[in-house]
C-alpha cells in the first residue's frame, strides 16, 4: 500500500468532489462506499473498484477486511486518521473507502426483466428514503427500479449506505419523466400509489397479471398527474386512526410486500 500524507493530494480532492457533487459524480462515472461492510460488500457484487484508502486506525482493526480488499484492488492508500477524518461522510468513520465505477449503461433497460415486477420512482428526493427503498426492494426480489431524473443521485453516499449494498446489484434505470416511460411502454401493466380512499385497495389489486409496474411519488406532494393519468389505475393502502399518509419508504415496502406476495 501507498501511504498519503498531504490532505491537498489530488487523489484526496477527488474523493472530496466525488461525496459533495452529484454533477462531479456523473462526469467521472465513479462513487464511493464507505466502511468495512459496504467495501466488502462491493467487493463481492464483483463492483469494479478503482481505489481503496483506509486510514492507520483500519489499518490496525481491521486488518482482515484490509486484507482482502488489498489483494482485490491496484490502487491502495493508507492515510492518517485526521485526514480520513476529513473526507469521511460518516460522523464515526471505519476509516476503510473505495472509489467504485459506475455501473454500465444504467440508462438502459435491457437489464430488467421485463416480465417481473418494477418499482417506478418519482421525484422521490430524500437520500435516506431512496437508499431504504433500494434495500427493500433487493430484499424481497423486486427485479428493477425506475428512477426520474429527477430523483435524488443514486450514487449520494447516503443512498449507498441506506441501500446497505442493494445498489451494487438492483438492476435499474433512470429516465426523464416516469410519466413517459409508461407511455412507451403500455405493455405494463402499471399502478400509481396514492393517498385517495376511491383508489382500489393495495389488498384487492392484481399484482399477478403480466409484468407489473407500480409508482411511489414525492415525499412532499406524491404523483405528479401526468404520471397517474399515464398509469393503468390507482390503488391506496388503507390506513386506520388519524394519518393521513406514510412515508415514502414506509409505503413502498408495504406495496412491494404485496407486489410479491
Amino acid at each position: 500500500m501507498k501511504r498519503i500524507s498531504a490532505k491537498d493530494n489530488p487523489l484526496i480532492k477527488h474523493i472530496n468532489k466525488l461525496i459533495k457533487s452529484s454533477k462531479y459524480r456523473a462526469e467521472q462515472g465513479e462513487f464511493i462506499a464507505e466502511g468495512t461492510r459496504l467495501c466488502e460488500d462491493a467487493l463481492y457484487s464483483n463492483c469494479d473498484i478503482i481505489s481503496l484508502v483506509v486510514s492507520d486506525f483500519a489499518f490496525e482493526h481491521y486488518g482482515s477486511t484490509v486484507s482482502k480488499l488489498v489483494d482485490k484492488v491496484e490502487n491502495s492508500y493508507v492515510i492518517s486518521d485526521s485526514i480520513f477524518s476529513r473526507i469521511s461522510d460518516t460522523r464515526n468513520p471505519q476509516g476503510v473507502l473505495c472509489v467504485i465505477k459506475a455501473l454500465d449503461n444504467p440508462t438502459l433497460f435491457d437489464t430488467i426483466k421485463c416480465n417481473g415486477k418494477l418499482l417506478a420512482l418519482d421525484n422521490i428526493q430524500d437520500p435516506s428514503n431512496l437508499g431504504t427503498i433500494l434495500r427493500t426492494a433487493e430484499a424481497v426480489g423486486i427485479d428493477g427500479v425506475i428512477l426520474s431524473a429527477d430523483c435524488c443521485d443514486i450514487y449520494s453516499p447516503k443512498v449507498v449506505r441506506g441501500s446497505m449494498g442493494a445498489v451494487f446489484r438492483l438492476s435499474y434505470i433512470i429516465v426523464d419523466t416516469i410519466a413517459e416511460f409508461l407511455s412507451e411502454n403500455k405493455y405494463l401493466n402499471s399502478f400509481a400509489a396514492v393517498v385517495d380512499s376511491h383508489a382500489k385497495k393495495i389488498t384487492e389489486a392484481d399484482f399477478k397479471n403480466g409484468p407489473i409496474c407500480v409508482v411511489i411519488g414525492n415525499e412532499a406532494n406524491g404523483l405528479k398527474q401526468s404520471t397517474i393519468d399515464a398509469c393503468s389505475c390507482s390503488v391506496t393502502i388503507p390506513m386506520k386512526g388519524r394519518a393521513e399518509s406514510l412515508n415514502a419508504s414506509v409505503a413502498a415496502s408495504i406495496i412491494m410486500w404485496e407486489m410479491i406476495k
